[in-house]
């Protein structure tokens, strides 16, 4: 049933982290996807077959990959990526579901998208056993899942060095960083590690401790980590599968903020406005439940993230 002519050779690439969650990408991806389609035999196989070529058809550039891999899901799940994710095919009981990183963001005339009506970011196309999906219309939302990934350029990557060099300067000179509205301080957007840490560096008081606890917690279980300053707020998350995690220091505590809260076990405690996010709000004096913490943290990194 898999069209292996449409599929774009590469190279192998596999991966694992420390709690054997690993991540394929390439040919050993495009054979793992091989093996699930056979597995699931006519209907969803057909399906999960027939929709994967029409991605790469709209795409050759596309990038095959199979993430979250663990013990509770050896499968894993087939990923379309090109600059980041634009979709996943994930096989439920009677039906495929292909859920677009970005869906809220695209045009959709033909109305192809039927779940995950309601959140700011993602939208998904459930498509039971039997039924066949206009392949021009799916093709267009995949070329448009792309467009708005979009693609780096190389003005980009000056600026964000020039940013680095910058605060690195600023540092090495001892240059006092803003504190802003509650005492969050003003750090530069930046990606990687060195402006989170000059945010934690500045965070008023106890709170800077706080935040060196919070980021070895979250550096310890997920070593793959993404890091960045975005907002005034230090992000965490995984290449090419969005944010899981921020903090923000506010007057009498930081905020920990779980971009994909309420899907975590326990939901932590804060409830949000937005719909998937939960709170960790954590004050002075108060007990931090490392462990708990790092289920939390291993759990919310495991899951697709936030795409802003």
């Amino acid at each position: 049933m898999a069209d292996k002519k449409s599929r774009k050779p590469a190279k192998v690439a596999r991966k694992a982290d420390k709690d054997g969650r690993e991540q394929a990408i390439g040919t050993s991806a495009s054979r793992l996807i091989d093996r699930r389609i056979s597995e699931l035999g006519e209907g969803r196989g057909e399906i999960l077959a027939r929709m994967r070529a029409l991605i790469l058809e709209a795409d050759p550039k596309m990038t095959e990959e199979v993430k979250w891999i663990k013990p509770t899901n050896p499968r894993g799940v087939p990923v379309w990526s090109h600059h980041g994710i634009v979709c996943t095919g994930e096989s439920y009981k009677n039906y495929v579901k292909f859920t677009f990183a970005r869906g809220a963001r695209i045009p959709d005339p033909s109305r192809l998208f039927n779940s995950s009506l309601e959140g700011n970011t993602r939208r998904a196309i459930d498509i039971p056993e039997g039924t066949r999906i206009d392949a021009t219309a799916f093709k267009a939302l995949v070329k448009a899942a792309v467009a708005v990934n979009g693609a780096p350029t190389k003005d980009v990557a000056k600026a964000k060095t020039g940013e680095r060099k910058a605060m690195a300067d600023n540092l090495r000179k001892g240059k006092k960083v803003v504190l802003l509205s509650g005492g969050n301080p003003q750090i530069a957007k930046g990606d990687g590690d060195a402006p989170v840490q000059a945010y934690i560096a500045a965070m008023p008081g106890w709170k800077s401790e706080l935040g060196k606890r919070l980021d070895a917690i979250i550096v310890l279980n997920v070593p793959n980590v993404r890091k960045a300053v975005k907002w005034n707020s230090p992000f965490y998350g995984i290449e090419g599968q969005g944010w899981f995690l921020g903090f923000h220091v506010f007057t009498r505590y930081v905020k920990v903020s779980f971009f994909r809260g309420t899907s975590l076990k326990p939901v932590p405690p804060g409830p949000s406005k937005v719909k998937d996010n939960r709170y960790l709000d954590i004050h002075e004096g108060d007990e931090l439940d490392e462990a708990q913490m790092a289920s939390w943290v291993k759990q919310a990194a495991a899951l697709p993230g936030w795409i802003p």
